[in-house]
Order: C-alpha cells, then sequence, then structure tokens
C-alpha cells in the first residue's frame, strides 16, 4: 500500500497579513497534492473526507499515524498549529514544512527548515508552480528515505531519552476507519500465522493500512519463514523491517539468526555483539549470541562423512571457540535466572568442554545445574504446557542423570510437544550434537531413540521436491482480434506445456501451483496431474464468478467447464480462494481497487517463493506483451528469473 500524507493546512480563502486572500484549496490542489502523489504517497486531508462518522476523529487519527505530515505555515493558523504541535510530541520524524510568503518567521520553528511556494493574485504562482512542485516532491522523497533515526521533532531532539509511543498506542479510544481497517487486516495476518502460510502472510504485508504496520508485518513473514528454513526469504523481511525501524531489537535478532543459519558467521556475530552492547542486561541479546558463537564452533567441526571419533577429535581442537560460545551463555542465565533456555545451554556447553579434554569449573557447573533444575521446574509450574521449559529440564538430566531418568524426563517432553514437528526436530537437532562428539552415548542414544519414535508418529510438513508455478493465457474469446490463443492452437500449447514437464522430470513429490483459468492454467494443472504432482489450485474470486469470468468465455467455454470440475474434483487439497483466505481486494492510492488476478498471481509467486528460492521452477505460456504491474506474468517471470534463472517461457509468438 502506499505511504499516507496528513496535510495540515487552513481550508478555503483565508487573508494574508497584507488583507489579501489565499486560497488555499488552490494550494492544495495545485500545488501540495499532486506534489505528494509524484512522490508515492496517498494524501489525505480532513475537508476532503466524505465517509460517515466523526471527521475529527479521523483526522486526528490520521496526524497520529500518518507516515509524512505536511504543514503549511502561511497563516499563524491555530488549528495548524496544534496539529503540528500534536505531531511534533508523538512522533520523532515525518514533517515537512512548507509556507507561502509571510513577513516574519515564527521564533519556535524558526531555525527549522521549511519549504517556500510562490504565490501569484491569491493561488500558486504559474510561473513558479511546476518548479515549487518538484522541490516539495524532491524534500518529501529525501524526508521519507532518510534514517529512522534521525528526529525532525524538536520536542525528541531536545529530549534524546524520550521515545516514541509504540504504535499500538496511538490508537484513539474511539472507533474509527483506521481501527476498523487495522482490526481486520490484523485478524487475517493472525489466522495466516497460526496456519503457518507464509505466501498469505507475504501478499498481507504489503496490504498494510498505513506504512506504521509494516514493521510488524515484516516481522510476522520473516518468522514464518525462519520457521520453514526459509533463511535467505526470511533474511529479507527482516532488513525490510529494519528500513522502517533500524533500532527494532526483534528484527536484529533475527537477521542475526539468519545470518548464522546461512553460515555468514562474521556479520552474525556482529550483528549480535553491537545488540549485546545496546542492550547489556537482556537476557535475550547474550542467548542469541551464544547461539551464534554455538553454531559456528560447531561448523568448525562437523563435516560431511567424519565418524562420532573423528569429530570428537577435531572437536577437541577447537576449544577457544568452544569458549566463546559459553561466555555470552552464562552472562544470559546471570541477566535473568529464569532464562532456562541459556542456562542448560552454558551447562551443556561447559560439560562438552570437560568431556573434550578442556578445563572445568566443577563449583561453577554443580550451581548452574540446579539453576537450570529450578529455572525450568517453576516455568513447568507456570505453564504445564511449555514444551521449551521440559525441553530444557530433559537435556539437564540427560547431562548428569542416570539413564534411567533420561528416559523419564525425555518422555515427558515428547508428550507435551502434542506430536508439533518443528519442536521435536529442534529437540532431535541438540541430541545430534551430543552424539556426534560421543557424549554419554548411552544416555544421548536413549534420549534421541524416544524423541525420534515420536518424530515417526508425527506428521511432517510437506517438502516438495520442486514448486511449478505457471502463469499464461486464456484461450481467445470468439471474435477476439487480434488473436493470441486460438482454440484450434490447443493441441500445439499441450503439447509444449507436456515437454517442458517432462524436461524438468515433473512426478510424485512435486507441487504445482496456478490459477484454472481455461486455457494455459487448465492445460498445465492437467499435464501435472497425469504426472503424480500435488496441486494447489488458488482461484481470485469464489468459484461461480471464477466460472463465469475465467471458464466460459472462450469460445468453447462449455468444454473448459468440464476440464475444470474434472481437475478439481481429483485434487488433494481443496482450492484456496483469495477472498475468503486473505480478504476482499484492497483499495490502492486514492481509492482505486487492486487488480484482483494480478493479486491472485502475486499470492502464487509469494507462496511458491516460501518453499524455497531454489526449488521453484516457473512455466509461462505468454506472448510477451505487458506492461504488467506486481503479479503480472511480467513481473513473476521478472522475479523468478531475478532470483533463480529458473524459468520455461512458451512463446506463443514462436509456437504459432
Amino acid at each position: 500500500m502506499p505511504p499516507h500524507a496528513f496535510v495540515a493546512m487552513p481550508f478555503g480563502s483565508k487573508p494574508a497579513a497584507d488583507g489579501q486572500l489565499i486560497d488555499f484549496n488552490r494550494v492544495y490542489a495545485e500545488y501540495i497534492r499532486p506534489a505528494l502523489e509524484a512522490a508515492g504517497l496517498e494524501v489525505f486531508r480532513a475537508d476532503e473526507e466524505q465517509r460517515a462518522g466523526d471527521i475529527r476523529t479521523d483526522m486526528f487519527q490520521e496526524l497520529l499515524i500518518a507516515d509524512l505530515v505536511v504543514a503549511d505555515l502561511t497563516l499563524d493558523n491555530p488549528n495548524v498549529w496544534y496539529e503540528l504541535g500534536v505531531r511534533h510530541a508523538l512522533r520523532a520524524r515525518g514533517v515537512v514544512l512548507v509556507q507561502g510568503p509571510r513577513p516574519s518567521q515564527p521564533f519556535d520553528i524558526y531555525t527549522d527548515r521549511k519549504l517556500r511556494y510562490s504565490l501569484r493574485d491569491g493561488g500558486p504562482d504559474p510561473a513558479t508552480v511546476e518548479q515549487d512542485r518538484a522541490a516539495l516532491t524532491a524534500m518529501v522523497c529525501a524526508s521519507m528515505a532518510s534514517s529512522t533515526r534521525r528526529k525532525v521533532s524538536p520536542v525528541f531532539q531536545l529530549m534524546p531519552q524520550l521515545e516514541q509511543p509504540e504504535w499500538r498506542r496511538l490508537l484513539l479510544a474511539e472507533r474509527n476507519e483506521f481501527s476498523d481497517a487495522y482490526e481486520k487486516w490484523a485478524s487475517r495476518m493472525e489466522v495466516s500465522r497460526q496456519k503457518n502460510r507464509p505466501g498469505d502472510i507475504l501478499v498481507l504485508a504489503g496490504e498494510t493500512p498505513v506504512r506504521a504496520l509494516q514493521l510488524e508485518a515484516r516481522r510476522t513473514a520473516g518468522q514464518a519463514l525462519l520457521k520453514l528454513k526459509q533463511y535467505e526469504l526470511a533474511l529479507e523481511q527482516f532488513e525490510q523491517a529494519l528500513t522502517i525501524d533500524a533500532d527494532d531489537k526483534l528484527s536484529r535478532e533475527r537477521m542475526s539468526v539468519c545470518l548464522g543459519r546461512l553460515g555468514r558467521f562474521e556479520e552474525a556475530r556482529e550483528l549480535a555483539h553491537r545488540l549485546t552492547a545496546d542492550h547489556p542486561r537482556d537476557a535475550e541479546c547474550w542467548a542469541l549470541a551464544g547461539r551464534i558463537e554455538k553454531e559456528r564452533w560447531a561448523a568448525l567441526w562437523r563435516q560431511p562423512g567424519l565418524s562420532p571419533a573423528q569429530m570428537r577429535e577435531a572437536a577437541t581442537f577447537e576449544n577457544a571457540a568452544l569458549e566463546e560460545a559459553i561466555d555470552p551463555y552464562h552472562q544470559a542465565f546471570v541477566a535473568d535466572p529464569a532464562h532456562h533456555y541459556a542456562g542448560v545451554n552454558a551447562l551443556t556447553l561447559m560439560l562438552l568442554r570437560q568431556h573434550l579434554g578442556g578445563d572445568s569449573d566443577q563449583r561453577l557447573i554443580e550451581n548452574l545445574a540446579g539453576g537450570v533444575r529450578w529455572a525450568s521446574l517453576t516455568a513447568q509450574e507456570r505453564d504445564r504446557k511449555d514444551y521449551w521449559a521440559r525441553a530444557s529440564h530433559a537435556e539437564a538430566c540427560l547431562l548428569l542423570a542416570p539413564v534411567e531418568s533420561v528416559r523419564r524426563e525425555f518422555s515427558h517432553m515428547v508428550a507435551a510437544a502434542n506430536q508439533d514437528w518443528f519442536a521435536l526436530e529442534s529437540s532431535r537437532q541438540s541430541l545430534s550434537l551430543l552424539r556426534d562428539v560421543d557424549f554419554r552415548p548411552a544416555e544421548t542414544a536413549a534420549a534421541m531413540s524416544i524423541v525420534e519414535r515420536e518424530i515417526a508418529r508425527s506428521t511432517p510438513p510437506f517438502a516438495p521436491r520442486q514448486v511449478l508455478l505457471f502463469s499464461g493465457h486464456m484461450v481467445d474469446a470468439a471474435g477476439r482480434a487480434p488473436p493470441r490463443f486460438p482454440a484450434d492452437r490447443e493441441g500445439l500449447a499441450a503439447e509444449r506445456i507436456a515437454a517442458v514437464l517432462d524436461q524438468l522430470g515433473v512426478a510424485a513429490g512435486d507441487l504445482a501451483l496456478s490459477q484454472a483459468a481455461n486455457g494455459g492454467d487448465l492445460l498445465f494443472l492437467e499435464a501435472c496431474q497425469a504426472r503424480g504432482a500435488r496441486l494447489q489450485v488458488m482461484l481470485p474470486f469464489a468459484e461461480p464468478e471464477f466460472i463465469e469470468r475465467s471458464i466460459l468465455p472462450a469460445s468453447n467455454g462449455e468444454q473448459w467447464r468440464e476440464r475444470y470440475y474434472a481437475v478439481i474434483g481429483a485434487l488433494a487439497a481443496e482450492a484456496r480462494i483469495m477472498p475468503e483466505e486473505i480478504g476482499p481486494l484492497p483499495t490502492g492510492g486514492r481509492g482505486r481497487a487492486v487488480n484482483a488476478f494480478e493479486r491472485c498471481n502475486l499470492w502464487l509467486l509469494h507462496t511458491a517463493l516460501a518453499w524455497g528460492v531454489d526449488k521453484v521452477r516457473f512455466v509461462c505460456l505468454w506472448n510477451g506483451g505487458g506492461g504488467d504491474g506486481p503479479g503480472g506474468t511480467s513481473h513473476m517471470y521478472n522475479e523468478v528469473k531475478r532470483r533463480t534463472g529458473r524459468v520455461n517461457w512458451i512463446d506463443t509468438r514462436r509456437l504459432w
């Protein structure tokens, strides 16, 4: 969604200091609004509002939430000064000041930069208005692109310890259009998060009611992708979140995790170091630093093909790296003795150092062991379903207790998982580290057996071998001129699509994503179905409307309807309907509705990419025509090509 700009200015005609009337409606229409729209913003001025309800409430909400406020200070209008004061008091940035000619400058903003515009006969000067608009557009673009750490408000400049309220605290008590839009959007985001559908989340992240929500949206998308181990895509989301708020702690933490999982340890370590410097008493930041160092230490000696004995020998030479992992975990547990995750990791690594022949402090180990037991047990008392508290307690038993206790605690732990495959897999990974250095082999084997047995009972998430994404032309309606996909060319198109799928080796275990329009879509789905691939059909409209708009218009539409029903009837998973899954079409700039077909293609693209960029194979039946916006075939082609290069373009200009 485009960023919002709120304009605080006088309305109608008002006398200047010299008595000359200024038509501020002309100033807005000819100067301010065109300049802001040229900068890509959606513009709001309270007197333009045509919605039912309290205009003052909507105005006040926009003033607080808007990405940018433009204040016209040509006159000493009390409403404008009041609105500017409210903005300066609650938001540190996002203000641009403009003014026409005036005899003196107000003292309070005497040194603030103000963009001047010229007037003639009570309106913008025709001789300079184009230049004035260009200057305002440039200033707005520069302001929007400037660092989020840059403070424009004199209140925040003079009070460096003052922090902006979280945007949720800026929601008014009285319901308004923004709060209604936010609640609907947030509800859809939460449903998508619970269903673990990052493709849905990525679409919704681009449809936030205002830019202020994008931080939350990008965080949510990144978390979903991180859970799916799509670290490159998750990293992109956290990087985008940090362009909105460079100091956002959660995004910085998750970005460091992504970098570590991608093996970019030096970048991850530097980011974690800055976090602990900025938050020296924050246990989560110290635990994150320990996690990065632990992954780096393990990567130094865990090599494919080595036996546990060989890995143990290699690990004995990495004592310095192991020490760098122990210290931040220990710091985290000291900062927060309830942080059982940090405590059990510090204890585990200390015992591994002892196991590998390094130094050990038995008293510290005993103290840590008692602390971890206390922290994990009290966490379980607070929440009996806390899997991670049970996991910490079970791991502490594995480190020190006899095998019978290990079996008992790990049995309790897997029961608490409630067949959560991701949680169980995380525990299996922790145990594999101990197994690889031959630590307490009998106890580790007993724990691993219990966890792997429970994983076998759980349903692992479907992981396609490759993801086929399709976009293509529909069969021409009768009399279309010029022809694009004539009905008598269907056989040629089907043969070419089949050849591409055979070249890609499409088979069971693959996933095919497409709409189901007549022509290219259905030919692709039929061919994938015949090869045993799993189909996921995603429709931009409810089925009756989709059939009316995308099946029947073909010159042989009735035949295509029967083929549509045959494909849909054989699906293992029901077709997903866009309005039901991610809500109705949002509006773009100045209330224009987003194109449903483009939004659906964008939904398909994000859903495909969320499975892993390296798995995506894009097939398109296309004449290369374009001007497509986001979500069009051209956009899908270029996006997949940019990321992977794995595109298969069936050029209809050459095919027939």
